[in-house]
């Protein structure tokens, strides 16, 4: 809808998008710490829902909604970004698991399931379960995560549609893209799975334990040990 003089009317867009703004914030809090509220990524999300108004232009050629999405989603990491949302105890379990997955992978030449990560650990695979349990959080694997930390534009700021990539910018998305891919291929079938229903088929972990016959729980052990599959992948991309 728009006004009188041709442009956007915030009002009615930031109504209409409302919705979506708190399904993308409940979506991102389903992989982060209880402590996290989701009051607080939607009011993010919010403010991301009205730069994006304000800097949309059709000629971009990109739907509304696209480029709303990317900037409402990139508003909600800055936010979390801005207050260390994450306690430094788990990113410390997270690092000993992918760290274990990369010297497991080495050593098998293949990829390990539970138990022998676990054995790597030294751990029981109940104990390691638990590690996987707490690791839930730090699986904030976005494509527009992959920021500067030297001050640099967000990742989004370069890549959205209002601006032309550099040549060397746009070959170094397509190898990683394509390394993402690789590595995703190489997942246990059931971890590949759950990606797929959760990424591609926006299904929550509650739908998506229903789907494998496994609880909850499970669900969230699964995902955060796919994930640290693939960040140990992607470190060399």
């Amino acid at each position: 809808m728009y006004t009188a003089s041709g442009t956007l009317d915030r009002n009615h867009q930031l109504q209409q998008f409302a919705p979506l703004v708190k399904r993308l914030a409940h979506h991102l809090a389903a992989k982060l710490p209880a402590s996290v509220q989701v009051d607080d990524l939607i009011q993010a999300g919010l403010i991301g829902l009205a730069d994006a108004i304000n800097r949309y232009e059709e000629s971009q050629g990109t739907q509304f909604e696209t480029y709303a999405t990317t900037r409402i989603r990139g508003a909600m990491l800055d936010e979390l970004r801005a207050n260390d949302w994450l306690p430094r105890s788990l990113r410390k379990v997270q690092r000993q698991i992918e760290q274990a997955v990369a010297r497991t992978e080495q050593k098998l030449s293949r990829t390990p399931n539970e138990v022998e990560i676990a054995a790597e650990l030294g751990v029981s695979l109940k104990d390691y379960q638990s590690m996987l349990g707490e690791a839930h959080g730090t699986q904030l694997i976005y494509y527009e995560d992959f920021a500067d930390d030297e001050g640099e534009d967000r990742f989004l700021d370069r890549h959205c549609a209002d601006a032309s990539p550099l040549p060397e910018d746009a070959l170094a998305d397509a190898h990683l893209r394509r390394a993402l891919v690789n590595a995703i291929e190489h997942l246990p079938e059931r971890e590949k799975l759950l990606m797929g229903l959760y990424y591609e088929q926006d299904l929550n972990f509650r739908e998506i334990a229903a789907v494998l016959g496994v609880t909850e729980s499970r669900v969230c052990q699964l995902h955060s040990q796919a994930v640290a599959r693939l960040r140990t992948k992607m470190k060399d991309a």
